[in-house]
């Protein structure tokens, strides 16, 4: 069932609401800028072409890391971690740090051996700990991606694409420890062997407005790459570039494609609260033969202004209830369409309370049936 939606009023309003469309140009060769409450992606550029993702790949290592771990964990390193190259922390075998302390390096400064040690400490080891990033990817909705290293470097079919990297971002920034330590600008700390100081590489933190992050990304692969996060007002976006370039032009590329993509979503994307029209169902065994059902409450669609017209909701009602009904039951769900792209979910209820119809008046109803149909 089709249901027109009312948009009820705007949450986010100026004199300019809304500024003329620009599409971003950007130099990357896959791109994509998604509403982080919803995934729904706002504007893409190959944004489901295969992709190697370099380091951009330690978002999915910090998740699984701080929701399968304590930070408090004390970590001892292996044989393995010493042995990764640079960028790196220089760790050595048998050296003991806290889980946070490696998050530290591992999302601040992007550090290859950290990744290695996390990876061993949580999943046993590099191979079944990439397998838990693999399941983690598929629950989040990611189509096309693959991990075969805990840290991003180029090795066999590991890839993602931008717009499944966007949705891991999305992910990762609804964790508060995951947004404290990638957000942390520099840190100093101490294992049992030595000292670290950490300073963050995420230039896009001071240097625009709203940034939350997430984490940037180099191979010879990959290119520079770059998963960023900004938040203004009740407006969350994530932009993703990957294969921004090479050498230091591609480095300066990165940042430039990020500030111009967010900039697009900020200046023609704004806040909507919808909510549904009422409807009506049938009821069984009580006085009355029908009831309104309404929508629970509005939901708040990020969109532009000339989308409006193309919101729509298919409800999913049975076709008739039986008494009794208490009001706020849910009777069925709405799901909320922008154009074919599904943004939300919102619980039907029932308006009122109904009472089940008595025995007596029961009888009643089935005499007057009786002889209703004798005299007609």
């Amino acid at each position: 069932m089709l249901k027109r939606l009312i948009v009820l009023f705007c949450i986010m309003f100026s004199v300019n609401c809304y500024c003329a469309e620009n599409t971003p140009e950007v130099n990357a060769i896959s791109a994509v800028l998604i509403d982080a409450d919803t995934g729904r992606v706002l504007w893409g550029k190959n944004n489901n072409k295969p992709m190697a993702m370099a380091s951009t790949t330690k978002i999915m290592t910090a998740i699984i890391a701080i929701e399968n771990g304590n930070l408090k964990d004390i970590v001892t390193v292996g044989k393995n971690p010493p042995m990764a190259p640079p960028v790196k922390m220089h760790l050595q075998k048998d050296e003991q740090l806290s889980l946070e302390q490696l998050l530290y390096a591992l999302l601040m400064q992007s550090s290859n051996d950290a990744a290695v040690a996390i990876a061993e400490h949580i999943g046993g080891s590099v191979e079944n700990f990439c397998n838990m990033m693999n399941i983690k990817a598929a629950e989040l909705g990611c189509k096309d991606t693959f991990f075969e290293t805990p840290n991003g470097l180029d090795k066999g079919n590991h890839h993602s694409t931008a717009e499944d990297m966007a949705l891991i971002g999305a992910y990762a920034i609804k964790n508060d420890e995951f947004v404290r330590i990638s957000n942390t600008r520099s840190i100093s700390f101490k294992s049992n062997k030595k000292s670290y100081s950490i300073t963050n590489k995420n230039r896009l933190l001071d240097s625009y407005e709203g940034a939350v992050g997430i984490k940037t990304g180099f191979t010879g692969k990959a290119g520079h790459c770059f998963v960023g996060a900004a938040k203004r007002g009740n407006v969350s976006l994530v932009s993703v570039v990957l294969a921004s370039g090479w050498g230091a032009a591609g480095k300066s590329n990165k940042w430039a494609d990020t500030r111009k993509i967010l900039n697009y979503g900020f200046d023609n994307y704004k806040k909507y609260s919808i909510m549904g029209e009422n409807t009506e169902i049938s009821v069984d065994k009580a006085e009355k033969k029908s009831t309104e059902l309404k929508y629970k409450n509005s939901i708040e669609l990020l969109m532009k202004e000339s989308e409006k017209d193309s919101v729509t909701c298919k409800a999913e009602l049975p076709s008739k209830i039986e008494a009794p009904i208490c009001e706020g039951d849910v009777i069925g769900k709405g799901s909320i369409y922008i154009g074919s792209c599904k943004v939300g979910e919102v619980d039907i209820v029932a308006g009122e309370d109904i009472e089940k119809l008595s025995l007596g008046n029961s009888i009643y109803r089935i005499l007057e049936g009786w002889i209703n149909t004798l005299c007609s």
